[in-house]
């Protein structure tokens, strides 16, 4: 029988250990800097972790890369209100000696998600002009006439749309997930969850999906391979995202009342119609890069969409073990291709 004593020593170790997790995860906010073998900063470096003022709003940009005169390189995250700089430290340290990279919580979304956000301001208008405002202010900070963008997921409908309307700022557009049609796509998930489940003797799956609709798409997707290839839960992302040294624990905990958030808010006020009808043609080499089992996005509609659009240069990039998120399946060979696309365009 276990003394007094001793459940008090497991209890009280139990305690301090949670106590000394928490500390760590609550004053960890930072990025780390470059180091060379030697162990001393390597010169002309960045690694910052700061606020930016956008449309009159505090929003949190991570910037990192070996050379600050590196071409620059934007990521428009997914959601909307689904950051990514909180994986930022699994995928994208190959990316940095090439490209300064820059992770941008937009507002509503992550670091940046606050009660002070007005709902007024959820727009697709007001994100377009946060990002011409961040564009703007990285062109002048590291003297670059243009920079890449690359958008995943919703933040591929945004992306699409200035490079569209401002392609004087681009060297390229790299759409990750690309968004295409919505009502189209919402099909083709439906079809595809309902063929896996037959195959797989899932008739939880079939009924759900016959009762509740779209409603149970993305549990499903998951499910059966198509947001995460070799995974059927967000698991995969809540591990690396407790690691990410950006990240505190109040700033994983804002992630999903972030996306909440700005997913019931979200006005689309720009375009009318979907992507696949009204921008038909952009000004700047287009790339994107599809998992070959993404059916968040179907794949087969990009590259439906890709055929159809007028641009300089346009080029499809299948990575053949990814769903959604290749940048984050395949991380290697993102980081190739994202190499491959600055020695094709600059």
């Amino acid at each position: 029988m276990i003394s007094r004593l001793t459940r008090f020593v497991f209890s009280f170790v139990a305690v301090l250990g949670a106590v000394v997790i928490v500390l760590v995860y609550v004053d960890r906010e930072r990025t780390p800097g470059f180091r060379s073998e030697e162990g001393k900063d390597v010169p002309g470096s960045v690694a910052v972790l700061e606020k930016v003022t956008l449309g009159g709003l505090d929003q949190s940009v991570l910037i990192r890369g070996k050379d600050n005169s590196s071409p620059v390189v934007l990521f428009l995250h997914g959601g909307p209100g689904m950051p990514m700089m909180y994986l930022a430290h699994q995928f994208q340290r190959g990316l940095e000696d090439a490209f300064v990279t820059v992770q941008w919580d937009q507002r509503g979304a992550g670091k940046s998600y606050s009660r002070d956000v007005s709902v007024e301001t959820m727009n697709v208008r007001q994100f377009m002009s946060d990002a011409r405002e961040l564009i703007d202010h990285l062109r002048d900070r590291f003297d670059h006439k243009k920079v890449f963008l690359v958008g995943h997921s919703w933040g591929s409908y945004l992306g699409m749309l200035l490079a569209h309307r401002h392609p004087d700022l681009f060297h390229a557009y790299i759409g990750v997930g690309q968004v295409t049609n919505p009502q189209r796509a919402r099909e083709i998930q439906a079809r595809f969850i309902r063929k896996r489940a037959l195959e797989e003797g899932r008739e939880d799956a079939i009924a759900e999906l016959d009762s509740l609709g779209v409603a149970v798409h993305e549990k499903w997707l998951f499910e059966f391979g198509g947001e995460l290839y070799e995974s059927t839960s967000w698991i995969p992302f809540l591990l690396v995202g407790l690691r990410s040294p950006e990240y505190t624990i109040f700033d994983c905990l804002k992630i999903a009342p972030g996306s909440n958030f700005s997913s019931a808010h979200m006005e689309y006020n720009v375009i009318n119609g979907p992507l696949m009808e009204e921008v038909a043609t952009v000004d700047v080499p287009v790339y994107f890069f599809m998992g070959r089992h993404d059916y968040a996005t179907p794949a087969e509609l990009a590259n439906q969409y890709l055929d159809s659009i007028e641009a300089p240069a346009k080029t499809m990039v299948w990575f053949e073990k990814s769903a959604h998120f290749p940048f984050f399946e395949e991380p290697e060979e993102f980081a190739e291709q994202m190499k491959r696309v600055l020695s094709e365009v600059q």
